[in-house]
């Protein structure tokens, strides 16, 4: 019998499942992911897993939650960007300046306008000094020309020089996205560059491991419209990827249940991600999917992702309360389960007086080069110093302040983590979860609770009560968990924008909560509105977290709930399961009356017939599409044509057409040939070389 492998690498988490011909688990292992060497989380996870079964391996596929939770946490590599065409008022709108400084950010003269015509030469000297000046501090290149969709020659010019000078990635606004919103567009494509060396380290980590464990099989991804594609073509659009592992998790959710009607609501360490299936089909947003504070325009399954997971750290928020994420942290339980030792610290730390610096630790997190080898001589000795292990800020700043201040530089770059209090360190003080250390998240509740007294005037629990401030804490991710799912409900009809979403949801979690708390006294006897929220979906749960606090939500909230075996590694489970899916768009325009142009790559072609226009347009897009899905590991595939019109109605003219979309779907199982790994060698591996 032959098998898939599955793999979901999260943030705290790599699960590992073999699936059989008959679409059933035969096996599922989890081990801790170790983002500064994805190596050996992920070479625990497949050595978990019968190794007489691992020879028989037909498909490897692979998803991730790692680029989703460095948009979320606003995490991600250096890179520069190159925006022809554009001003700066237009820079500002696409929020690029809250994710790329100020120095790397480069305004060239250039562009097209709507018709695809040049609206002012590029300036390639401009161009030529901004790519030399950045290329050795930056791990990529983002690049999108003012109407790139509609004449696409000086994105293509600007990435022939950078590939040239610099030998860097680069990302092309014009490949990523078919519509036009050049703010939107250029965030895409600089999210793009951004996520490069997650999925290069990823993707050589795994062919690594699949060397060392002689498996010879094709190793796709999920992107984040549950489709798979080979790791080529992943390494060109890692944005496509953004949302993998919630994808993954939808199919999977669905798989395992077998339901086709639900709520899927996926809960990791970093993000709650909750999607509506319906008939058995996830619904797609083709505008972009939401992630956190970003709207990239990415065609995925329609996931509300919000920071709210088991390893978000619980503090004291601007507006004078408590507050949950989006700031992942180390739980103290799993920090005290690693080392033991921390438990003596957290002893000293609860009595002594309490202090910001309370329950933080600090760890190594990533290794990207560019930073390290950015890093001041105090700050390399900081990262080295970490390499040991732990280090508790405390004790840095009283004996060594410049470690300290080397510390918090290293955690704000990204490459290392904080430890703190979470949501797992109270589910495992109320007896909910008990696979890490219970003694550290007891003591690390004490702490926190103590802290939050002292320096911010908040809670009135006993003084060494650990029980008082984790049920708080637990309420309080309950009800956050309730209002998500019923904003993820309010954006379904799509007739709410996302302020109103919010106003509304918590409007409506309070009145929900109240009517199903019936002994408190702030419900009516006899209330005017009864609301019910979703009962015809069920939730499916899923992810290590859920079970400990779903049964609570979905209680409150009066709706079914099903919790899947196997549901705590429904990402791996779903990344086996989908066909691989690439689509190609071609947009036509009437600029003048009788005129129609079809914008396609560089010089628009125009056609004074919209019939023939149309036949040109579906002949590209078919085969655009069929390149695409062969290109990305597809085998007997189909394509499918689809148009979209947009009309208006004219006083004299009638119906007057001012543009169209033809759309093409390509659909295909995923090559189970074997892949050649005999000539990978990941000493040689270079991470630049890897983008196809």
């Amino acid at each position: 019998m032959s098998f898939r492998l599955g793999i979901d690498t999260g943030g705290t988490y790599t699960d590992a499942v073999l699936v059989n011909d008959q679409q059933k688990v035969v096996a599922t292992f989890k081990s801790l992911t170790t983002r500064h060497d994805l190596t050996i989380g992920i070479g625990n996870a497949l050595k978990g897993l019968p190794n007489e079964l691992l020879q028989n391996i037909t498909l490897i596929s692979l998803s991730t939650t790692l680029t989703t939770n460095s948009v979320v946490e606003g995490q991600g590599a250096p890179v520069c960007v190159l925006l022809p065409g554009y001003n700066e008022r237009q820079l500002e709108q696409s929020g690029l300046c809250d994710i790329v400084s100020a120095d790397a950010a480069f305004i060239l003269a250039g562009g097209h306008n709507a018709t695809g015509e040049e609206q002012e030469p590029l300036d390639e000297d401009a161009a030529r000094e901004a790519i030399l000046k950045l290329k050795d501090s930056v791990s990529a290149f983002a690049i999108s020309s003012m109407f790139g969709t509609r004449n696409s020659s000086h994105e293509l010019k600007l990435r022939s020089m950078v590939e040239s000078l610099s030998g860097k990635p680069v990302a092309c606004g014009h490949e990523l996205a078919s519509s036009l919103g050049a703010p939107q567009r250029a965030l895409t494509a600089v999210l793009n560059a951004r996520m490069v060396p997650y999925i290069q380290r990823l993707i050589t980590s795994v062919k690594q491991i699949l060397v060392d464990h002689q498996i010879d099989a094709p190793l796709m991804i999920v992107k984040g419209d549950g489709s798979l594609v080979n790791t080529e073509t992943a390494l060109q659009q890692p944005v496509a990827t953004v949302l993998s592992g919630p994808a993954a998790s939808v199919v999977g959710a669905c798989a395992l249940s077998g339901l086709k009607n639900a709520i899927v609501a996926d809960m990791g360490g970093t993000t709650t991600d909750i999607a509506i299936v319906t008939n058995g089909q996830p619904e797609l947003c083709s505008e972009g999917a939401k992630v956190g504070d970003w709207q990239p325009m990415v065609e995925a399954v329609r996931v509300y992702s919000v920071g709210l997971g088991g390893d978000s750290e619980v503090h004291f928020s601007a507006g004078g309360s408590l507050g949950i994420g989006p700031r992942r942290v180390v739980p103290m339980c799993l920090l005290g389960n690693q080392y033991p030792w921390i438990i003596d610290r957290l002893k000293h730390q609860l009595n002594a007086f309490p202090n910001a610096r309370n329950n933080r630790f600090v760890m190594r997190l990533e290794s990207n080069e560019v930073l390290l080898n950015q890093l001041s001589e105090s700050e390399a000795y900081a990262w080295e110093k970490l390499g040991d292990g732990p280090i508790e800020l405390d004790a840095a700043v009283e004996q060594d302040r410049e470690l300290a201040r080397s510390l918090a530089k290293l955690q704000r770059s990204g490459l290392a983590i904080y430890s703190g209090f979470t949501p797992s360190d109270a589910a495992h003080v109320l007896g909910l979860s008990d696979h890490w250390s219970k003694e550290a998240a007891e003591l690390g509740a004490k702490i926190w609770a103590k802290q939050i007294r002292h320096l911010y005037g908040l809670g009135n629990w006993t003084l060494g009560d650990a029980i008082g401030p984790c049920q708080q804490v637990y309420d309080m991710v309950t009800h956050e968990i309730s209002r998500t799912l019923i904003e993820a409900g309010l954006h379904q009809s799509g007739k709410l924008n996302e302020a109103k979403a919010q106003n509304l949801a918590g409007l409506l979690t309070g009145l929900i909560l109240e009517g199903a708390d019936k002994d408190t006294d702030k419900v009516a006897s006899n209330p005017l509105f009864k609301i019910d929220f979703a009962s015809d979906y069920p939730v499916v749960a899923v992810g290590a977290p859920a079970a400990s606090y779903y049964p609570a939500v979905t209680k409150s909230l009066g709706v079914g709930l099903h919790l899947p075996e196997n549901g705590d590694v429904a990402n791996a489970v779903g990344a086996v399961m989908g066909s691989v899916v690439q689509r190609a768009h071609v947009t036509i325009s009437q600029p003048t009356f009788g005129l129609f142009c079809l914008y396609h790559k560089e010089e628009p072609k125009r056609f004074y017939d919209l019939e023939e226009a149309v036949k040109c347009a579906e002949a590209i897009v078919a085969a655009d599409a069929l390149e695409l899905a062969r290109a990305a590991g597809a085998v007997s595939v189909e394509v499918a044509l689809s148009r979209t019109d947009n009309q208006v109605l004219h006083d004299i003219d009638g119906e007057l057409f001012l543009d169209c979309e033809i759309t093409a779907t390509a659909t295909g199982r995923p090559n189970c040939g074997a892949l050649n790994l005999d000539s990978f060698n990941a000493e040689e591996a270079d991470p630049v070389s890897l983008q196809a």
